[in-house]
């Protein structure tokens, strides 16, 4: 349906707007046809040949599993256990991670004192922890989750604090003249002003928290997709571990985009407001 303009709209203007509008026409329709070229080649590369199916797979032979998974009830289970332990290590992560950036940037003494430590966390390769979280936590969900949470929570940290202290200090000195507490400087000033940046620290937690819970099944899940791919790769079913890839791409392109909605509706309520 064609989109309304106001009555009040310009010649001028109204041409920016439909010439915005047909780019952004233009640039669903290039995602569209890539995918769609990209599948199409792919089976037709298979069905002739030119790739081995047993190697590369094939669009067909990958829904033909998952419709098999489906029918045992497996695929569902798999998707529910992994998607689980994402959300929870997601939202521990995110919140712990925004708490402590607060905690650091009210502190400034501290955030001195542990700015070096985050940073050896940071390059940590959290792999490394897993024998330990293993024993610590045991060969289960706690210890997938704990994994998803390290590897979200100093990345969250350091995003977050970064946008807080490069909020600009005008407003801020001008709160303190008035009389204004920490607490009001940061709730009236900081926080708001860190809206676009805590938005940006989900989108880049939301990819860490999958690798951080596909990492963990790799060590010691049996179950949820990262177990299927482990077992796929030991068996030689490669459509077992291109369909498992497949549905981590789709999971994880849904939970971004409900991050990046979220974000929308917030900028839509801080311009109202």
């Amino acid at each position: 349906m064609k989109k309304q303009l106001p009555d009040n709209c310009s010649k001028e203007h109204a041409a920016y707007l439909q010439a915005i509008a047909r780019k952004n026409r233009f640039v669903s329709c290039a995602r569209y046809l890539i995918l769609i070229g990209f599948i199409l080649l792919w089976e037709a590369f298979a069905h002739t040949g030119l790739i081995d199916p047993f190697i590369f797979s094939s669009p067909s032979r990958i829904w033909n599993t998952l419709l098999r998974l489906n029918a045992n009830g497996e695929l569902f289970r798999h998707i529910g256990i992994t998607l689980f332990e994402t959300v929870v290590g997601f939202v521990l992560g995110t919140l712990f991670g925004t708490l402590i950036a607060v905690l650091l940037w009210w502190s400034r003494t501290l955030s001195r004192i542990l700015d070096p430590y985050l940073v050896v966390l940071n390059a940590l390769p959290k792999i490394a922890l897993g024998p330990i979280l293993i024993v610590w936590f045991g060969a289960g969900v706690k210890s997938i989750i704990v994994m998803a949470l390290l590897i979200s929570l100093v990345v969250t940290i350091m995003s977050v604090l970064v946008g807080f202290n490069e909020i600009t200090g005008e407003k801020q000195l001008l709160m303190r003249t008035l009389g204004a507490s920490k607490l009001q400087i940061f709730t009236m000033v900081v926080l708001p002003a860190s809206v676009p940046t805590i938005m940006s620290a989900l989108k880049i937690s939301v990819g860490m928290s999958w690798v951080g819970v596909i990492v963990g099944e790799y060590l010691v899940s049996k179950a949820g997709l990262g177990y299927l791919i482990v077992y796929g790769g030991q068996v030689f079913k490669l459509d077992l571990v291109m369909a498992s890839i497949v549905v981590l791409c789709v999971l994880a392109a849904i939970m971004y985009y409900g991050v990046a909605y979220l974000e929308k509706k917030l900028v839509l309520w801080r311009t109202h407001a």
